[in-house]
């Protein structure tokens, strides 16, 4: 099969296309014959080391773990899904190896949703890591109809996922982002705020006694959480660690296919939609995390690896 492969950690560079064997098909997995990949920056801070301290990589990697596809093969003892079956999955294994960039992957089935008919392979492709990672921290912070939410980074790719799930729980939610992406988060039906000085004076003129939850999706903002969080409020940060010895939550996203089957339904209804901001061919996989690594891509960029 093709695949995008590296032989050792570095930049995009040291990215090739390659002939790789079949993937084999554990018990509980399902083979999945890959329509789209997502691009999350996770990709390439793997592919330069940064999470060597934390997962184990046998080389050659594939790279990649949101994936759009069709299942070609079940294992052993996979009774809830067929082949043929369209389906999408945040695939992440428990080390680094056989990713999504390639024709074909194995999948955990405990990974593995049913793709709604009215996405495209690119939407739903889009979706798993940063849909689940916006999920988990708005379950762990029990959002519900009612609170008042400040999104950090609620233009980004999580973020921006985030303000429509908390939307759909009936939650009120302030987002912070650059100005120039004011109208596209009012039309997700978040309150905008401007980055920058002054930042927390912005957001308590729209909730004068302060937010019950702070959702951090970028880091580095904890000064901002802790003035404007209400009395009793709860917060949490997907990029932040230090936000526990301030009494809020650490989340770690991992592979949820019923937490997926939850976001696919909020699609279906119409509560939820994922951006797709640009669409690269599998040879290209170096221009797709050169463009991730930039950080300005309003939506999710997706590797087309397969059309039939």
């Amino acid at each position: 099969m093709r695949a995008m492969t590296y032989e050792t950690y570095g930049g995009p560079e040291v990215l090739a296309l390659t002939e790789r064997p079949r993937p084999k098909v554990g018990p509980a997995e399902v083979l999945v014959r890959v329509r789209s990949a997502a691009v999350n920056p996770v990709d390439w801070i793997l592919m330069g080391g940064g999470l060597d301290a934390l997962m184990d990589a046998f080389f050659p990697v594939i790279p990649g773990w949101d994936v759009s596809g069709v299942v070609e093969q079940v294992g052993l003892d996979t009774p809830e899904f067929s082949a043929g079956d369209e389906v999408l999955a945040y695939a992440r294994k428990d080390y680094v190896h056989g990713g999504t960039f390639a024709e074909l992957v194995t999948v955990p089935v405990r990974a593995l949703a049913r793709k709604p008919a009215s996405m495209s392979w690119d939407e739903a492709a889009g979706l798993p890591l940063a849909g689940l990672t916006a999920l988990r921290l708005l379950r762990r912070l029990e959002v519900g109809r009612g609170d008042t939410v400040l999104v950090h980074a609620a233009a980004g790719g999580v973020g921006s996922l985030a303000v429509q799930i908390a939307r759909s729980l009936g939650a009120r939610v302030i987002g912070t982002a650059s100005e120039r992406n004011h109208e596209r988060l009012r039309a997700l039906g978040a309150e905008p705020v401007a980055y920058g000085d002054g930042l927390v004076e912005r957001i308590l003129a729209l909730a004068p006694e302060g937010v019950d939850v702070v959702a951090d999706f970028v880091g580095g903002v904890l000064d901002v959480t802790t003035a404007v969080l209400a009395e009793g409020g709860r917060h949490g940060s997907v990029a932040d660690g230090s936000v526990t010895r301030a009494g809020g939550h650490y989340v770690w996203v991992r592979p949820d296919g019923p937490g997926l089957t939850e976001l696919t339904r909020l699609v279906e209804e119409g509560s939820l939609s994922v951006p797709v901001a640009q669409t690269f061919p599998l040879e290209q996989l170096a221009d797709a995390f050169r463009l991730s690594a930039q950080g300005h891509a309003a939506g999710k960029i997706v590797v087309r690896v397969s059309t039939d």
